[in-house]
């Protein structure tokens, strides 16, 4: 007998064996046909049954969501929708699912909205859009991990809970063993965290970059992919507040390498998906498309998610400086017209995800790399040009996301780097081991950030960033 997922009896041709198949009722019509899905596939796999020989109390179990066990004999089918089916001989209910009660959840064939499968992210996998969109985001995962070996970087396991905060945001989580209730003071009434746990003031980590640097500069190149965490109350759709971070460093490697390697990575894993998800991304490019249907013309994609997909990896990224993305936007339309939020006026200004996406849906129409940010809005350990307002910052940009990479090559000057922490306030004592690295054979040395969540986001054509990742945490919400 022959025990086997679903995805891999679909690709099999082991016709007229036994086998047996364990999963959830998808449908069950005229009292003979199931559609079988175990999650290994969006593909189901229909189990025919002899409804005259089952008896009238198992019949009456085989209700949607119930788990199952089925053996028998595989065959080809000769109905149309399915290549295969399995003629079955027994069948057994492992875990009923009362038919009253489903039609009160996601599971029920009656599609529900996005925000109702939210509040149900304990069942939301077993359906079809979730499943295909988790099986992408493994294989995303799995694909991060393989470009990075096979190109000999060594995988870095960084601090979640850290003194420093790498983006100088001040929007962290706490983290404190101290009685909230009545925690120990100073004289001056602060709290004392020489007596909490690590006896000093420790957060949830935003970044594994500082760390990963000091191993950078002793392994040559490596990465971190892992989870972080950011306190900032935005409830938008491109925000959460767990998420996780790839973020490679590499020794002896400047900007123009940084955006090669970039570059690089992303086609990758986005080619990886292309050959190894194509079942689970032609359902989302056709779920896309529908979703589609239903807005105004001009806020349908131009594109179809997968033409999207190879449209990143057979195309060169577009190199633009900040400068000229600047002068772009200042003379665009839209802001001549007044239409975006934040109007350009100046050089200098924080872009937003309007400007970014203009660049990138309007403008240029691919996928663009921002560099040479100014100084002011950009975080310390950027390297400052010889121009001394500027740094040598990159930024990824890509349709319907905005920013999907942030990085830079990093100022390997001591000189330098302490200047920039002095005005901006930040604590040599506490970046002590961080400016150590300057002083024991520094060199050269760049590195990225990229969101995962957004990666996944991009990949599968989902809206709102709390549908790319199994357990969303935002402001208010913590549940399961």
């Amino acid at each position: 007998m022959i025990k086997a997922k679903i995805a891999e009896l679909l690709q099999s041709n082991q016709f007229l064996q036994e086998v047996e198949v364990k999963g959830w009722v998808r449908s069950f019509r005229s009292n003979r046909f199931i559609a079988v899905n175990d999650g290994s596939t969006i593909n189901n796999l229909q189990c025919v049954i002899d409804f005259e020989n089952t008896k009238e109390d198992v019949l009456k179990r085989i209700n949607i969501g119930a788990a199952i066990k089925v053996v028998g004999t595989l065959k080809e089918s000769l109905g149309s929708g399915q290549s295969m089916e399995v003629e079955v001989t027994s069948i057994e209910i492992l875990g009923d699912a009362n038919p009253e009660e489903v039609k009160l959840t996601i599971l029920s064939p009656k599609r529900h909205s996005l925000e109702k499968l939210r509040e149900q992210a304990h069942l939301r996998v077993r359906t079809n859009t979730f499943g295909a969109i988790m099986r992408v985001r493994s294989k995303l995962s799995f694909a991060v991990h393989s470009y990075f070996q096979q190109n000999n970087f060594f995988y870095v396991n960084t601090p979640i809970v850290t003194g420093s905060d790498a983006e100088g945001a001040g929007e962290m989580f706490k983290v404190t063993a101290l009685d909230l209730k009545d925690p120990p003071k100073n004289e001056d009434g602060s709290i004392n965290y020489k007596k909490d746990f690590f006896g000093k003031e420790t957060n949830l980590t935003v970044s594994g970059q500082l760390e990963a640097e000091t191993f950078a500069l002793g392994l040559g190149q490596v990465y971190t992919f892992g989870p972080t965490f950011r306190a900032e109350n935005s409830n938008t759709s491109r925000h959460l507040a767990e998420f996780w971070m790839i973020e490679p460093e590499v020794a002896f490697c400047d900007l123009d390498g940084n955006m090669d390697l970039a570059e690089d990575f992303i086609k990758y894993v986005v080619k990886y998906v292309l050959e190894n998800c194509k079942d689970d991304l032609e359902f989302l490019d056709k779920r896309q498309e529908e979703e589609d249907k239903a807005k105004p013309q001009a806020e349908r994609s131009e594109m179809s998610l997968l033409k999207k997909l190879e449209f990143v990896t057979e195309n060169n990224f577009k190199r633009v400086s900040y400068t000229e993305a600047i002068d772009i936007l200042r003379n665009s339309k839209p802001n001549k017209k007044k239409k975006f939020q934040y109007p350009i006026d100046e050089w200098g200004a924080d872009l937003q995800s309007e400007h970014e996406r203009f660049l990138v849906e309007k403008h240029f129409k691919c996928p663009v790399i921002l560099f040479d940010y100014p100084a002011n809005i950009k975080a310390f350990y950027m390297r400052l040009n010889e121009d001394g307002k500027t740094v040598r910052a990159m930024d990824i940009l890509f349709p319907g996301i905005g920013e999907i990479v942030g990085g830079s090559q990093r100022e390997e000057r001591l000189d330098v780097l302490q200047e920039k922490m002095k005005a901006l306030d930040i604590d040599e004592e506490e970046l002590w081991w961080y400016l150590d690295t300057r002083r024991f054979g520094t060199c050269v040395h760049s590195g990225f950030g990229l969101g995962f969540e957004r990666l996944v986001l991009f990949v599968t054509g989902m809206t709102n960033i709390r549908d790319v990742i199994p357990f969303p945490r935002t402001p208010l919400n913590a549940e399961f």
